[in-house]
């Protein structure tokens, strides 16, 4: 039934792993895990779809449980079935975030706030930030003012990146010049071809090490960990950002690392109604096995347990924060900061309920509802964000 209602879907072409591999069914039913399940993920070519074939082909091996990948185009198209109940997890993006505020493309009449919980995160040894040419003359980021600087259109995490880092300097989009670009590739060809003088992006992007072969070259403004000021103003635009000491990407070595930003990829969530026994399985799965996998995908060291933030930006899965307390991983901060997220998440769906209820017009729905959002969680001493 499962099979022939994703087949439905546009998502090109998907990946069952692990078909070949011996497994042990009754065991996985025994643990909790299920025979199979359905994941969204990245493109075929990214580090995360990856990742997820590594991790599905331990659970085939070690659990007999068959994971079928589904890589989307997008994070509306990723995160689709997942509200529809056609996928069981999403190995997201930072959009996974986006979503459980009904933020950008999620502040509509047909999405709104998502009742969404993470399982684990994969933070990485890159960084994101800036790239900015080599010749603009920059050194810290307040030099940024004047520069001209992407924005590229529909891509609301590259914008809202750069924005964070233009407040780490002190800085708005009205002290700089902004160039428009139809896709994030075309952001990176401006900056190699003189258009503009900076762009955001991955450290480990292709196209940024094309940027750093270039006679242009590449460069990454520091983010000291201790500008408590600087930090609070990057925050309060994009609260899912931490300091990061990159040692991956142009420019960037473990002898030449980089202290600067960054946050996990990906990210792997499910809705709230997931069962709870199934998330602690799998959860223990990804932290016991992680010797199986981890070497199998770029960026797979990322899912280690030590690599974990319990007080990030989204409530972990009861099933998940069981794992965790029996690990001894799960501390009272954790709980006190997992409440408070689950507050908001309730803050959140109530308003979005109410607001709905005064049957806004199509046009005036955003506008609409970012006032009812931004009202409910002051009224709840909660941080507005995106306002």
């Amino acid at each position: 039934m499962r099979t022939s209602i994703i087949n439905k879907l546009s998502f090109g072409f998907a990946a069952v792993v692990g078909l070949a591999a011996v497994g042990t069914t009754s065991l996985a039913s025994a643990e909790g895990l299920p025979k199979s399940m359905i994941w969204t993920a990245y493109g075929t070519t990214s580090s995360g779809y990856a990742q997820a074939v590594a991790i599905g082909n331990v659970l085939k091996n070690e659990f007999g449980t068959s994971l079928r990948v589904l890589p989307g185009k997008n994070d509306i198209s990723r995160m689709t079935p997942l509200k529809v109940g056609k996928a069981d997890y999403c190995a997201c993006g930072i959009a996974s975030y986006f979503g459980q505020e009904g933020v950008m493309q999620f502040a509509t009449d047909s999405w709104g706030p998502q009742p969404l919980r993470a399982i684990m995160t994969s933070k990485g040894s890159f960084g994101l930030g800036l790239a900015i040419a080599k010749d603009a003359g920059v050194t810290n980021l307040s030099d940024l003012k004047g520069k001209r600087i992407a924005w590229v259109r529909g891509a609301d995490a590259l914008n809202f990146g750069a924005t964070a880092f233009l407040a780490f300097g002190g800085l708005t989009w009205d002290d700089v010049k902004k160039v428009e670009f139809p896709g994030f590739k075309d952001s990176i060809d401006g900056v190699i071809n003189g258009q503009i003088d900076a762009a955001f992006s991955s450290t480990v992007s292709p196209h940024i090490k094309r940027l750093a072969a270039s006679p242009r070259g590449v460069t990454w403004s520091t983010l000291p960990a201790d500008d408590a000021a600087a930090w609070k103003r990057l925050r309060d635009v994009a609260p899912y950002f931490s300091p990061v000491t990159a040692t991956v990407g142009a420019e960037i070595s473990k002898d030449k690392p980089w202290v600067g930003a960054g946050y996990p990829y990906p990210i792997l969530v499910a809705n709230a109604s997931q069962s709870a026994d199934e998330v602690y399985t799998l959860t223990k799965a990804m932290v016991e096995k992680f010797d199986g996998y981890k070497d199998n995908a770029p960026g797979a060291k990322g899912w280690n347990i030590a690599n974990q933030n319990f007080e990030w930006i989204l409530p972990y899965h009861d099933g998940a924060v069981k794992y965790f307390k029996e690990a001894g991983k799960w501390s009272d901060a954790a709980q006190k900061h997992q409440d408070m997220l689950l507050k908001r998440q309730d803050v959140l769906a109530k308003a979005y309920k109410a607001y709905k209820a005064t049957k806004p017009s199509k046009d005036a729905f955003k506008a609409g509802w970012t006032k009812a959002r931004a009202e409910a969680l002051a009224a709840a001493n909660l941080a507005v964000n995106f306002n």
